[in-house]
């Protein structure tokens, strides 16, 4: 289908595009790689009268190393995250998880900030930023705030974003050193949104696990964040009893949607699954 009739604007500076949100009111969306948008305005499902790509800003692109923290730029696409030096050495976790986004024509054109900012349970990236603490930027005409990852996400397209508002940069704490990751993520075929994923976090002391974050993609509105299971390991070593019920107590949190992908039932189980894998990699992976 074609999208209906819109005005296209291409601003060369944040305030630009700001201004531009701002005085175009509801009628503007924001477009970053546009793998998102796109496809909704050709099902009509979404008909801006305003795109306003920020394509052409450069203050929203780039990874660097800020203090503690790896600052991402929104516009950062998938292929460079893929392939930061940076973000192997500090945060692997980030690499491994948009190596597993799409496939390589996506991941060229697919921005992180338009992952995020599209507020879609499938994305890969809410659980990833969301295991590793991050905080988002968001910046509109009264100025620049930030949000935690955890508080980001409200619902199935719903996000804190507000109109106006454009995602400027995300801000990811540096694990520790010695700290293991994984992200585990089962899909049908290249390319495909999760049947269900599990990003996990793991630092060990000795035999036992010290500090652990499991977040699940695509089995409930938003990605789901197990807490109890996360609790239940602590202290325990990671043997076969602390896997399993760290499998179920995930499992528990699950609301997955039936859909070609599989019912409710299997969802949940392959959620489990996923995070047991994911704990058994990021334990061969801590130092």
């Amino acid at each position: 289908m074609i999208p209906s009739a819109f005005e296209y604007h291409a601003p060369t500076s944040l305030a630009d595009a700001i201004a531009l949100l701002g005085s175009l009111g509801d009628e503007a969306r924001p477009l970053a790689g546009g793998h998102s948008l796109l496809p909704m305005m050709k099902l009509r499902f979404a008909a801006p009268g305003h795109l306003v790509d920020l394509g052409r800003i450069p203050d929203l692109r780039g990874i660097s190393e800020v203090g503690s923290f790896i600052h991402i730029g929104a516009m950062t696409t998938e292929n460079e995250l893929v392939w930061s030096a940076l973000l192997a050495e500090k945060v692997p976790l980030l690499v491994e998880g948009a190596r597993a986004i799409a496939d390589p024509q996506v991941r060229y054109r697919g921005t992180v900030g338009g992952d995020l900012a599209h507020g879609d349970p499938g994305n890969d990236h809410p659980a990833l930023m969301l295991a590793l603490g991050a905080g988002f930027a968001l910046r509109g005409a009264r100025g620049e705030r930030m949000v935690a990852a955890a508080d980001f996400f409200h619902g199935p397209y719903a996000t804190e974003l507000q109109p106006g508002e454009v995602l400027t940069r995300i801000e990811v704490p540096i694990p520790r050193t010695g700290t293991g990751w994984a992200y585990e993520k089962l899909k049908r075929k290249i390319g495909d949104f999760a049947t269900a994923a599990a990003a996990v976090l793991l630092r060990m002391d000795g035999e036992r696990v010290a500090a652990v974050s499991i977040v699940l993609t695509n089995v409930g509105p938003t990605p789901l964040k197990a807490a109890d299971a996360e609790r239940a390991l602590v202290g325990q070593p990671l043997d076969e009893a602390a896997l399993a019920e760290a499998a179920s107590l995930a499992m528990e949190i699950c609301d997955p949607v039936p859909d070609q992908r599989g019912d409710a039932e299997y969802k949940r189980a392959m959620a489990g699954e996923m995070t047991r894998r994911a704990l058994l990699k990021a334990r061969s992976r801590a130092a």
